[in-house]
């Protein structure tokens, strides 16, 4: 989870990342994860022990109950709908804490299911799952959620947000971005309480003094963009120009600001005029109040179709989480060594919206911070792609990254850049794509040669030579 009271404050180099919490739960077995057919991991070189090779998921339907008068226990009942990429005798899934009550595979009591690692939950099937089919797991369990993606509210309420991990802090999952997969949340809580998820609404039902919502995303998404959101929310619903749905929910304690929603649709508008059409079924955002854990400040992340939000609305942050909805939600990356391909660009963004309302970014934007940070080896010591393992969302993918894209877009001009990321948005859209492959685009649309000028930018942990940090209309003279 990122942290990011204003993430265009361009003074303000300090990203704060969440780090992984240790996880306490039941464990029913010691079983080595190699054990698992396919591989124990998707081969991330940041997080290798994430997800599980043996299999590809479609399709999540996580279905919950849970009482804010209770925050130590959640009961989940969740099926992952999958393919088999090989024959799998045993298989894994991410979850992190819980007593698992039983695992079925295709409606039949799995033979043995154990727990191992931080996160792993070991499942041998009754009999095993052939190559190509298509299977169900259902897993039913208990327990307090993990507070690396779970966080409590002061009011009683509840919500996820967590990146590089929260999905496995409350249903099980092949937890790493290049498996995405469609999403049905079904929420039961007491009445009186509303529970917020991703994409669009479906009907709700009261029984027994508990009422049940539903919600659908029908477009692929990575797992640490899921949400729920649990709190006696105050929803306003609207529509963009295209007619895309907008849906924001407010905690009580949060504030409710009629000119920052009314720019909400504003920036969805505008980013949709340099991007490309928004790529999902709705829109909006969850704006939750204070966390009752107090390392939990204010944060924004891009859950898919409905960011989410620390107390208000405000146009830096919205202009950021909305831009993610092209790149990195639509457009996911393939590891974790792309951020770039997410975090630069919605860095930029903001620049663009400043542009927007009658900025001069050569000079307000590019010139100040180049000439603030020249002299500052730290400041351009970090490559764009592949950081390093702990800095995946290090602060150069937001302020490097971003001067690195105008620079860009100076180096092969208006037209080609605006068409090279419409066609990014378009050609990738709802799959995954690695920076490297942006990198190429840039040159195709372009005719240029930029293998020096990425070289420099991107994997150099330097100042760039004179030529690629000022080109174009960047190296006339300031005023």
């Amino acid at each position: 989870m990122r942290r990011l009271p204003n993430r265009l404050n361009r003074r303000r180099r300090t990203v704060t990342t969440l780090v992984a919490a240790v996880v306490s739960g039941s464990v029913l077995a010691t079983v080595p994860a190699s054990a698992a057919v396919g591989g124990p991991g998707l081969g991330d070189p940041y997080f290798p022990d994430d997800g599980n090779s043996g299999y590809d998921v479609s399709h999540y339907d996580v279905r919950i109950s849970y009482d804010p008068a209770h925050t130590d226990r959640l009961d989940g009942d969740t099926t992952v709908t999958a393919r088999a990429l090989t024959g799998l005798d045993r298989f894994g899934l991410d979850l992190k804490g819980f007593t698992v009550a039983s695992v079925e595979v295709d409606g039949v009591p799995a033979k043995t299911f154990s727990r191992a690692g931080a996160h792993e939950l070991l499942i041998t099937p009754a009999r095993p799952v052939a190559k190509g089919a298509t299977f169900e797991v259902r897993v039913k369990y208990a327990g307090r959620p993990d507070p690396e993606g779970w966080h409590t509210l002061r009011n009683g309420g509840a919500n996820v947000a967590g990146e590089p991990h929260s999905a496995t802090s409350w249903y099980p999952a092949n937890d790493h971005p290049s498996d995405k997969a469609t999403f049905a949340l079904t929420a039961t809580v007491p009445d009186g309480w509303t529970a917020v998820g991703n994409g669009l609404p479906g009907p709700e039902s009261l029984r027994d003094g508990r009422r049940t919502f539903r919600w659908f995303e029908d477009r692929p998404m990575a797992t640490y963009l899921s949400t729920v959101a649990i709190d006696r929310f105050t929803v306003h619903r609207g529509r963009t120009a295209a007619g895309t749905p907008v849906i924001t929910a407010y905690s009580p304690d949060a504030v409710i600001d009629p000119e920052a929603e009314a720019q909400q649709t504003e920036i969805l508008d505008f980013l949709a005029s340099k991007f490309g059409p928004y790529p999902f079924s709705s829109a909006g955002a969850i704006v939750v109040g204070a966390s009752k854990e107090p390392s939990n400040g204010p944060l924004a992340l891009e859950t898919q179709s409905r960011p989410t939000y620390g107390s208000m609305l405000f146009d830096a942050s919205m202009v950021h989480e909305n831009t993610h909805q092209w790149f990195g939600d639509s457009v996911s990356f393939k590891d974790w060594r792309d951020g770039c391909a997410a975090e630069c660009f919605a860095q930029y963004a903001g620049q663009l919206w400043e542009e927007h309302k009658g900025a001069d970014l050569d000079q307000d934007y590019y010139r100040s911070e180049v000439e603030e940070y020249r002299n500052d080896p730290s400041f351009w010591s970090v490559k764009l792609y592949d950081p390093g393992p702990g800095k995946e969302l290090d602060p150069a993918l937001y302020f490097k990254g971003s001067l690195m894209l105008h620079a860009l877009r100076r180096t092969v001009g208006d037209e080609a850049f605006f068409r090279t990321l419409r066609t990014w948005t378009r050609d990738h859209a709802y799959g995954n794509a690695s920076f490297r492959q942006f990198e190429a685009l840039a040159a195709k649309v372009s005719g240029k040669d930029l293998k020096g000028f990425f070289a420099a930018w991107v994997d150099g942990t330097v100042l760039p030579p004179q030529k690629y940090l000022y080109p174009g209309t960047l190296g006339t003279p300031a005023r």
